[in-house]
């Protein structure tokens, strides 16, 4: 297996908030040298560099920033989405922690592209020592001179101010981010108009992952082709992932894009080290809980977008949960509804009153002689309609864990309408 180190270089040093140790150690070298190019030749580099949105959707970001580059309208906003909701998912904030000046010198360049005078982080409301920390390094970049005003004597004036979430799952998706951003209700928008035409105050708004705006610094400074020669053909680079659950070691992990396997993910030395003592791997749950779970019988696939789609599967927010047999499949699905009947922004009904539905089923399915064929001929309908008429993403996605499970283990769940159940009222929501 290769290793490659671009997010995670220097990560475990010494005082990662200090922008001088960052510059000493040659950071600022994508910033300067993105500097004295056009925005036209820096959008070439992450075009060329194949870096697809690393905070679920896997938009290319070069297409992203070329849409917003044609898009009459000014100012134009660069906004960062930090708010990671999603359980099983920390990667976001192992960079702002242990490397901010990726995310700030990325934001950087993102200014220089787009001409913007501010850029936005909005930072998860849980996270207040993350907003603190992060808060220190923007003012150790102020300076270093890699923000502010005239950065690095280039005539370039460029801040970031931070926005503090209210701790609604919701506000992840992009456009209730920017509502929030504004003071308003967290509540996804009609669109069209699309974010890059109508966004931030109502101008032309970039919105990317922290994952996405740290890789820019090294695109830029290694060439695109170079990252993506890092990584697999169709999607260059590294990838955070975040292995947790019954896993022996887990934590934050960068793997080379199509280099590395899921069951050398769990199971190998180098990375997740198996599964704890006494626990054997029942099933994986990929990309947060809007995301596939995974039956063993796929760990062989390779862990690339590419790869994982062909598998009907997907890299989504990067969380890679290692579940334990021992935790019964309803049990585990159910804890995935009641979180989604929790965070629902309640904006359409679908979403509202589809999740509290599925979750009656669920436990219908897992108490004895509560659930029978409707049941299931139930949650079918349920998966459908909410797919198919929910207004965002949230409710849409809502029972892709329950469906990809269902096509997984249809034993394991349709056997519960027919045959009672022992694990009845057992949630391991501990488990993230």
């Amino acid at each position: 297996m290769r290793t490659v180190k671009i997010l995670m270089e220097g990560a475990d040093e010494p005082d990662p908030l200090s922008a001088e140790r960052y510059v000493a150690r040659g950071g600022g070298a994508g910033l300067r040298k993105a500097l004295g190019m056009s925005p036209e030749a820096i959008i070439s580099e992450v075009k060329a560099a194949r870096l697809l949105g690393r905070g679920g959707a896997a938009y290319p970001a070069g297409n992203k920033w070329e849409q917003l580059l044609a898009i009459e309208g000014f100012p134009k906003h660069i906004v960062c989405n930090a708010d990671e909701g999603e359980p099983g998912t920390f990667k976001d904030r192992f960079i702002m922690e242990r490397a901010p000046f990726l995310l700030i010198e990325g934001m950087a360049i993102a200014g220089r592209v787009f001409g913007s005078s501010t850029g936005y982080i909005y930072v998860r409301g849980e996270y207040r020592s993350v907003q603190r920390g992060l808060a220190g390094a923007m003012d150790s970049a102020r300076a270093a001179n890699l923000l502010g005003r005239d950065i690095l004597g280039s005539g370039l004036d460029f801040d970031v101010e931070i926005v503090s979430g209210a701790g609604a799952y919701v506000c992840g998706e992009n456009s209730a981010l920017l509502n929030s951003t504004q003071g308003l209700a967290g509540k996804p928008r009609i669109k069209p108009p699309h974010l890059a035409e109508v966004g931030l105050f109502g101008a032309p708004t970039l919105v990317n992952n922290v994952e996405s705006f740290a890789n820019v610094p090294a695109i830029v400074n290694m060439g695109g082709k170079a990252f993506l020669d890092l990584g697999h053909p169709e999607s260059g680079g590294t990838k955070l992932v975040c292995l947790s659950g019954h896993a022996a070691r887990p934590g934050v992990y960068e793997i080379p894009l199509g280099a590395v396997t899921l069951r050398e993910l769990v199971f190998s030395q180098e990375y997740g080290g198996g599964m704890r003592p006494g626990s054997r791997l029942g099933f994986l749950h990929l990309g947060g809980q809007s995301g596939p779970v995974v039956q063993p019988a796929l760990l062989d696939t390779v862990y690339s977008y590419s790869d994982l789609r062909k598998a009907g599967l997907a890299v989504g927010s990067g969380a890679v949960v290692a579940v334990g047999d021992e935790v019964p499949l309803l049990d585990y699905l159910a804890a995935v509804s009641r979180f989604f009947v929790r965070e629902s922004c309640g904006k359409c009904s679908p979403c509202r009153n589809g999740n509290p539905a599925v979750l009656k089923c669920l436990l219908d399915l897992a108490e004895p002689g509560h659930a029978d064929r409707g049941t299931l001929d139930m949650l079918r309908s349920l998966c459908e309609v909410m797919t198919q008429a929910s207004f965002c993403g949230l409710g849409r996605a809502a029972t892709a864990a329950l469906k990809s499970a269902w096509k997984a283990f249809p034993e394991e769940i349709e056997r519960n309408a027919m045959r009672p159940s022992a694990s009845a009222g057992r949630f391991p929501e501990a488990i993230w």
